[in-house]
């Protein structure tokens, strides 16, 4: 596939510096902040529900995590969505935990029910609980999910209209009629907490700055797995690399990823 699209939208958000919104959860909130800043994004994290349907009005794209979950904060994802999809501004969903527990499955399911999401993020075990698979998610990580996973996310884009993404050691996207891979990525990525949290950041950043949720998200994915690349590649355990990815993700150029993102198609 031809990078450069990759790379042009990479390109746009280092020049634009969108606002993400983020209603996202208290363990990697920090985190989601700086990598944002550092894919060329500005965060803002405001979950009151007297101020996320205002601050999502002023946003390029809205992320919302459900990742330390409690009912006050799926009503402010449900004011902040709508003025989102008021505005015509994209909401990424990441779900995560969905299928551990009836309070997380049932949330995302009334998330999915109220508002028009753009691009919903998960592990195998998450996408393939929504789409309605023989699946298992263990606390917030996938425990595996039964049948052809490129299948089951494609079928659950062509039902929803969304953008689905099942993370992993090769990341699926699809909206229902074209299929991406992205390969890029180390394993020392799932060492750390948060870089999934983190990667659906960086996706609310790309997504600011593009109309095809696809592109969007491949860039987003490429990009992130890049920078976990080159992390890994100077650092002597989790915590050298946690402070590398950051770095790498703020020194990765749109050149980088054009020569550097290992996307494919079907």
């Amino acid at each position: 596939m031809d990078n450069q699209v990759f790379s042009e939208i990479f390109s746009r958000a280092r020049e634009q510096h969108p606002l993400v919104h983020h209603i996202t959860n208290y363990v990697t909130v920090n985190d989601c902040a700086n990598i944002t800043i550092c894919a060329g994004g500005a965060p803002v994290m405001a979950d009151a529900p007297e101020e996320a349907g205002e601050m999502a009005g002023f946003a390029g794209a809205l992320v919302l995590n459900i990742g330390t979950l409690n009912p006050g904060i799926i009503g402010s994802m449900i004011l902040a969505g709508k003025a989102a999809n008021d505005h015509r501004i994209p909401i990424i969903l990441d779900p995560v935990g969905a299928g551990a527990t009836r309070l997380r499955t049932e949330s995302t399911r009334r998330l999915l029910d109220t508002l028009e999401i753009a691009v919903i993020k998960g592990n195998a075990g998450e996408i393939g609980v929504l789409a309605g698979a023989a699946a298992k998610v263990r606390g917030v990580d996938s425990a595996g999910v039964t049948g052809d996973l490129v299948e089951i996310t494609r079928d659950f884009a062509q039902e929803t209209g969304m953008t689905v993404v099942a993370s992993g050691s090769t990341d699926i996207i699809t909206d229902g009629r074209r299929v991406l891979f992205v390969e890029n990525g180390h394993p020392m990525m799932g060492g750390i907490s948060g870089t999934g949290c983190m990667a659906s950041s960086v996706t609310g950043v790309c997504a600011a700055v593009s109309t095809d949720m696809v592109t969007a998200a491949a860039t987003a994915l490429a990009a992130f797995g890049l920078a976990g690349e080159r992390a890994a590649a100077q650092s002597r355990g989790p915590g050298s690399f946690k402070a590398a990815l950051f770095d790498e993700m703020a020194a990765l150029t749109p050149d980088d990823l054009k020569w550097g993102a290992r996307v494919t198609s079907t």
